[in-house]
């Protein structure tokens, strides 16, 4: 599993704690951000106990905090700011990986782009994941350890996108689709997809002679890579 998916797993593993799980749902279902004090008494738990656990929800990235003065109250006199929270969004945890957000944004900027230029969904599709995995690949590559080792920083690409790759010789093996029940849908779709995510990945990288294409196998994703 990649670094971010062992967080979010980490973020949802700590909501099993019944009194930490009441304060999150919370101060998720409220439209404002909310102090220690609301919070306590929307859950019926002590002050301690709702600070204890607020703070912990903001250390593991599911709430953020911030100060505010009480609404109406301003200037000297007034008092110290109060610590308020809010939620920070959604937290989604699947093993294997998928990345189904991914591939929605993709759909959407190709539907968008299909009807804008009047071009097919297919060749839409293509051409947005393609720019896609370059965009990845370009912004990951710098931050890359492996520098002057393209193949290998396209493995680090694809790991973080949750495709498993599996290097063997010359041969990329990707273990796992990220868009796996899509694909289910309609394979020749999320796998052309697939293909072209994974060839702007490599754009991307500048693994100049590595080269994608659709070779599926059980338990897999359909592309593989020669490098």
């Amino acid at each position: 599993m990649t670094t971010e998916q062992d967080s979010r797993i980490d973020r949802v593993a700590a909501l099993a704690e019944p009194a930490r799980r009441a304060l999150y749902r919370f101060v998720a279902a409220q439209p404002e951000p909310v102090d220690r004090e609301q919070a306590a008494a929307g859950v019926g738990v002590a002050h301690h106990t709702a600070k204890f656990h607020l703070d912990r929800l903001v250390a593991d990235g599911l709430l953020e905090a911030d100060y505010r003065r009480p609404s109406g109250r301003g200037g000297p006199g007034a008092g110290r700011p109060a610590k308020v929270y809010r939620a920070v969004g959604d937290v989604e945890v699947s093993v294997p990986e998928r990345r189904y957000d991914l591939a929605g944004r993709l759909l959407v900027r190709a539907l968008a782009r299909s009807s804008h230029d009047g071009v097919p969904v297919e060749d839409a599709v293509a051409d947005v994941a393609h720019d896609a995995g370059r965009e990845v690949a370009v912004a990951a590559a710098p931050t890359s350890g492996r520098k002057g080792q393209p193949a290998r920083r396209l493995a680090d690409v694809l790991e973080a996108c949750g495709f498993e790759p599996a290097k063997a010789g010359r041969e990329i093996t990707l273990r796992n689709c990220p868009f796996h029940r899509l694909a289910e849908e309609d394979r020749d779709l999320v796998c052309g997809m697939n293909l072209s995510f994974v060839e702007g990945c490599i754009e991307g990288v500048a693994a100049k002679g590595s080269t994608a294409r659709l070779d599926p196998f059980p338990g897999g994703c359909c592309v593989r890579i020669t490098t």
